[in-house]
């Protein structure tokens, strides 16, 4: 398994930064494994866990289940009446075997959300048919997946899961806390394949609905660090990027539109498509967090050159910065690519709150975020749209922001009065901003 040849310094760096913020010292408790090896041979979200883990194994009358996908027949053998109706269609993919202790990509994370939007009702049981869980999708198949990752790596993880079942965890990734369970390599597939089965009915309602359905795929393992060869900073496979293919490949939508406003660059997603001019990569990012990657001169190569964009913003950027940044770079870029679909890379871990980084974006930020993408699919492509959860490791701060992004698919106003604190926030630095944005256009002659 080969991995990205970022300067060791730098990761180095990082993997330092995570041992001191998260107490993973104790590496040495379990096998640190290659997979090459195989081949050559928060309080109360934790009072909650137990309701929360509930809610996405209950039915309600308003969840859809969706049968085979079929290559023949892409569209969606779901119910019509339902998703004519539907504002918000989630699919909920924890992977709860998937865990390990005191890591900051939890178990928890997918079942405090989970929790947070039935504290604020935004589940099918108090919206209806306006907001539907969709459950019983397929995971991916090897097949899905290798239309981004080696199958070298994929098969080698599958074989992995033996030596995973008899010690425990097992940690996949020679450069950084990147561990596996006997259940990885499964959770990750249904991760896929439940973001897949949120293409397909996204796809199907924008037939149906003039509303214009929009999509979020509540998942874990993340996966925008996963490079086409390997795992990489607590991700697997790479959900987007096999989701990208997937539109393409089965639903004919050729031009895939990628948004990517993790705190940290999505390198996987980046090198997938380096090369392709149908695919659309805008990451922005905080510049010098981990991997390291995602400068601003990385735009893509080949027939691709132009359509890889990469925005690292200065320690300290926020909310204004953010609003410039999607007005100034993003609503050109894709008015300019005219894509058929737009896939974002949902990372909340660029909350002041967060613990892995140094960017304050608020909840009001992650609102509207939402809203304006979800107003640029309307624009530019039928409001085919779907976000997928990537980073986020406060729980309080993760939940929260995600529960105010479906108030803002909803039309309804921000509840992030409530959540966020303006005392803790400090001055942006703006003019480094303006700086960076300047640089981005120039190079990309927006």
């Amino acid at each position: 398994m080969d991995l990205l040849n970022s300067p060791s310094s730098v990761l180095a760096g990082n993997a330092t930064l995570l041992v001191r913020r998260w107490n993973l010292c104790n590496f040495n408790n379990y096998s640190r494994f290659r997979l090459n090896d195989v081949l050559g041979r928060n309080s109360f979200f934790n009072n909650n866990f137990t309701r929360a883990s509930t809610l996405y194994t209950k039915r309600s009358h308003f969840s859809i289940s969706c049968l085979a996908r079929n290559e023949k027949n892409s569209s969606v053998v779901c119910a019509n009446e339902e998703l004519k109706n539907a504002r918000v269609i989630y699919v909920v993919a924890p992977a709860m075997g998937h865990n390990k202790e005191s890591h900051p990509e939890s178990h928890f994370r997918v079942p405090s959300i989970v929790s947070a939007l039935e504290k604020m009702e935004l589940t099918p049981e108090f919206r209806g048919s306006e907001i539907i869980q969709l459950k019983d999708f397929k995971p991916a198949s090897v097949d899905d997946i290798a239309n981004v990752h080696s199958r070298t790596y994929v098969t080698g993880l599958e074989k992995a899961m033996d030596q995973a079942s008899q010690q425990g965890i097992i940690f996949i990734e020679g450069s950084g806390p990147t561990y596996a369970t006997a259940n990885t390599f499964q959770d990750s597939l249904t991760a896929a394949g439940a973001g897949l089965s949120i293409v397909d009915s996204v796809v199907e309602a924008s037939k149906l609905n003039l509303d214009q359905t929009i999509g979020f795929a509540l998942i874990r393992p993340p996966g925008h660090h996963a490079i086409p060869k390997g795992p990489m900073g607590f991700c697997v496979f790479g959900n987007v990027a096999i989701a990208a293919r997937y539109a393409q490949r089965v639903h004919g939508l050729k031009r895939v539109f990628i948004i990517d406003f993790d705190v940290h660059h999505g390198n996987g997603t980046n090198d997938a498509f380096y090369e392709d001019p149908d695919i659309f990569f805008l990451s922005t990012h905080q510049d010098g967090s981990y991997p390291g990657t995602g400068k601003f001169d990385e735009i893509g190569q080949g027939d691709g050159e132009g359509t890889t964009l990469n925005l690292p913003l200065p320690g300290g950027s926020g909310d204004i910065a953010m609003r410039t940044v999607f007005d100034e770079v993003i609503v050109p870029c894709a008015q300019r690519f005219k894509p058929d679909i737009i896939l974002v890379s949902a990372g909340y871990d660029a909350h002041v709150l967060d613990p892995l980084a140094s960017l304050q974006f608020t909840t009001g930020t992650y609102y509207m975020l939402a809203s304006s993408i979800q107003q640029l699919a309307k624009d530019l492509c039928g409001g085919r749209c779907v976000f997928f959860l990537e980073g986020g490791y406060n729980l309080k701060s993760l939940s929260y922001s995600v529960a105010d992004s479906f108030r803002a698919f909803l039309g309804e106003p921000s509840l992030a009065s409530q959540f966020d604190n303006p005392a803790i926030l400090y001055e942006e630095p703006l003019t480094n901003v303006k700086q960076a944005i300047q640089r981005v256009k120039h190079l990309h002659s927006l």
